[in-house]
């Protein structure tokens, strides 16, 4: 009997279910989106019930579309949108309200509170004091849901991230776990000993009895109950999205670098078995857990990337199909002098800025929508940059090759513009699907359906590399207008 591997992608906007031959070969897929709920400005919520409904029914989907039985899946692996935070009932296994996504500042409050233990919180997490945690929307779930507190500190309540909460439920409620990848976002988890913080959550008034238990991200945690598929399905594989890109680009190696494009813009730096504590406004935080051992990573994490071309598209109308943008953007040899900032959520790393909003400069009256299209999109690349530097200073050591995925990589003008703005051999592979590919590889690890990881490499082609092509002077005089434009969006709320 064939058998194939089945990656859970449970993203921002929607549930995807990928299943994967031995060579990586998509044989079915299936997506759904989801609700996005907007309770007030700056406040962004998912169902929980919904996001379960959603990946399951893909998951299903995936496997009758196939022709495919429970018996054909070897193993489940699953990424996820990491710090997104659920609080539900452990007896009931219903939520108490619903999912803090990652990008709501709600908490911006609490992070503040938490700046004077910020060094304290750095040393043993590699994170900031910011709301983008997990650690401040589970406490302000606790002190804003009616009961909420009373209940978890008798130990009716349990708290996970998305994974966390999928295996919990494909599991009828008998594993609560988290891997590695996804604890350490909580801003609760302490990234050297490998377990919870006593002191953290104390900080952050969270009782550890909600806590799951931390594990690697590739091991076998349970399996799924018979009214999903039919029969049991091994779950062995977990990682959050970005770690789980790392590895789906085979950046196994200290010193490896990938930048995922999709809704925002994530840099990952494997640094190898070390923590790298960062001096220029990155992250240190866990790669995976593999085979008894941990791997770090330096991270960069831009909150708009391709929500900037959604934007283009959905709010300003200047096209109806994303794919439109490069065309629109090549239309025009160059912005004509326009920068954009594309700080809707405030700016992310190296700046960390939560009251930022995005702007534009440099329009003139011969300024057209192509412009502000070719600057929206050169914004990617210039964010990306200032992560890239940041990267180089804290390992001071030059990088050469960068390895890209998610949509946006499809776009060539952007590609070829990141290439030249960092000075950098841009690589695509032929499948930009390196996030499911990564939590499928971990998966198949663990069951070994892949006996090491130079089965995985064998699996990767190259697709298209971008090679720089402008002078120095050029790079240097449009990276200075970029941080013109930085410097100048975060003044105008100073």
């Amino acid at each position: 009997m064939d058998k194939y591997i089945m990656a859970l992608d449970q993203g921002t906007t929607s549930s995807r279910t990928i299943i994967y031959d031995k060579k990586g070969n998509v044989i079915s897929v299936a997506q759904k989106e989801f609700t996005q709920i907007f309770p007030h400005e700056g406040w962004v919520e998912h169902d929980p019930m919904e996001i379960w409904a959603t990946q399951m029914g893909t998951a299903q989907e995936a496997i009758l579309e196939a022709g495919l039985n429970y018996e054909n899946i070897a193993a489940i692996g699953i990424t996820n949108q990491r710090e997104t935070t659920v609080v539900w009932d452990r007896e009931t296994g219903e939520p108490i309200y619903n999912a803090i996504v990652w990008q709501c500042r709600r908490t911006a409050d609490y992070a503040i509170k938490l700046k004077p233990h910020e060094e304290m919180i750095r040393a043993k997490t590699g994170l900031l004091a910011d709301p983008y945690f997990s650690g401040t929307k589970l406490a302000w779930i606790l002190d804003n849901v009616e009961g909420a507190r009373e209940r978890a500190e008798k130990g009716e309540l349990l708290f996970g991230t998305i994974e966390c909460w999928l295996i919990w439920k494909m599991t009828g409620g008998k594993v609560h776990v988290s891997d590695y990848s996804n604890a350490c976002r909580t801003m609760l988890f302490d990234i050297n000993k490998l377990r919870w913080d006593e002191e953290l959550c104390e900080l952050m008034n969270v009782p550890m009895c909600m806590l799951p238990t931390p594990v690697e991200c590739s091991a076998h945690y349970g399996e799924t109950i018979k009214d999903l598929f039919g029969g049991p399905i091994p779950i062995t594989g977990s990682a959050g999205d970005q770690q789980a890109a790392l590895f789906g680009e085979t950046c196994f190696n200290k010193g490896d670098v990938k930048s995922t494009y999709g809704t925002g813009n994530f840099m990952l730096l494997n640094t190898g078995e070390e923590p790298v504590p960062s001096k220029n406004g990155l992250l240190t935080t866990i790669a995976w857990g593999l085979n008894g051992k941990v791997y770090y990573a330096l991270e960069g994490s831009v909150f708009v990337c391709g929500a900037a071309i959604q934007w283009l598209r959905d709010e300003m109308g200047f096209f109806k199909d994303a794919k439109d943008s490069e065309d629109i953007a090549l239309s025009v040899d160059n912005t004509a002098g326009v920068y954009v900032v594309p700080a809707f959520a405030g700016l992310g790393a190296p700046y960390w800025d939560p009251e930022a909003r995005g702007s534009i400069f440099g329009i003139t009256r011969g300024t057209r929508i192509e412009h502000i299209v070719r600057a929206t999109l050169e914004s990617l690349a210039y964010q990306n940059e200032d992560l890239f530097k940041a990267m180089e200073a804290d390992i001071e050591d030059k990088i050469n090759t960068l390895k890209v995925d998610g949509g946006a990589a499809l776009n060539n003008m952007l590609m070829q513009f990141q290439a030249d703005i960092s000075d950098v051999k841009v690589v695509r592979y032929s499948s930009i699907e390196s996030t499911s590919l990564g939590a499928a590889y971990l998966a198949g690890l663990a069951v070994g359906y892949y006996e090491s990881l130079e089965d995985i490499i064998a699996n990767r082609e190259i697709s298209k590399t971008y090679e720089p092509t402008i002078s120095d002077g050029e790079r240097q005089d449009k990276l200075a207008g970029w941080r013109r434009a930085v410097k100048a969006t975060i003044a105008l709320h100073e």
